[in-house]
């Protein structure tokens, strides 16, 4: 019997079946993000991560055109109340700062924090470098970030392996899983185990919006990463 998929509304064979489709995409994405930003980490730390993210956001529209979707429907949308987006924007990050404090505890007893590796270390003082830096905060950093890494491969995931609430939070897992692996190059597995973490907390902040509004995680990533690198820019410790 066909039904609705609550992930992305287009027709299934079966509710709660392998979706060998949904796989084979999710495998693609995380094959140009890895495969893109460690061919060009040998000749930029600063944009290997940038590099990849477009890439993979240009693989992913074509991705999804294929299935019938866009980004949409996977939450991109207009907020149609903003009192309700800054609300939820602010509980946002206060679950991402609740999850990143808890886990610093752990990671705080086991491993060294290297900080950013002096990745963003010529922002300081430099105000091209931070004005260039901001655009990279408001685009990669927010916007790609939480449509690839939250939107793209949570729902993926959960459609791969037949949706429903466990398929939901394994997606959530994996995903956080693999956002703290994109940080680890450059902030060691402290900086994994607290940025997968923080992940963790978006990934169910989306499940909880109904995957339909990724709005408020975009702007809370937005104000965090424009927060440190001002610091960075002042010369402020964070």
């Amino acid at each position: 019997m066909s039904g609705i998929s609550e992930s992305d509304g287009t027709p299934t064979k079966q509710a709660g079946r392998f979706d060998p489709g949904a796989l084979l995409d999710l495998l693609i994405i995380l094959a140009v993000l890895v495969i893109v930003k460690q061919s060009v980490l040998p000749y930029s730390y600063l944009y290997a991560g940038p590099a990849s993210t477009v890439s993979a956001m240009i693989i992913g529209t074509i991705l999804l055109r294929r299935r019938g979707l866009g980004w949409n429907d996977l939450g991109l949308r207009w907020p149609e109340n903003w009192w309700r987006t800054v609300g939820l924007t602010l509980v946002s990050m206060i679950a991402f700062i609740a999850a990143t404090q808890i886990m610093q505890l752990f990671a705080d007893a086991f491993f060294e924090d290297v900080g950013a590796s002096g990745r963003f270390d010529h922002i300081e003082g430099n105000l091209a470098a931070y004005i260039v830096i901001m655009l990279l905060v408001w685009t990669h950093g927010s916007f790609f970030e939480e449509l690839l890494f939250r939107a793209f491969v949570i729902d993926r995931t959960s459609v791969a392996f037949g949706g429903g609430i466990k398929a939901d939070l394994a997606a959530a897992l994996f995903s956080s899983i693999f956002f703290g692996y994109r940080h680890y190059y450059y902030q060691g597995m402290h900086g994994a185990l607290i940025t997968g973490a923080g992940g963790f907390a978006f990934a169910l902040m989306y499940l909880w919006f109904g995957r339909k509004n990724i709005m408020p995680l975009i702007f809370a990533h937005g104000i965090f990463n424009s927060l440190g690198q001002t610091f960075r820019f002042l010369a402020i410790e964070d």
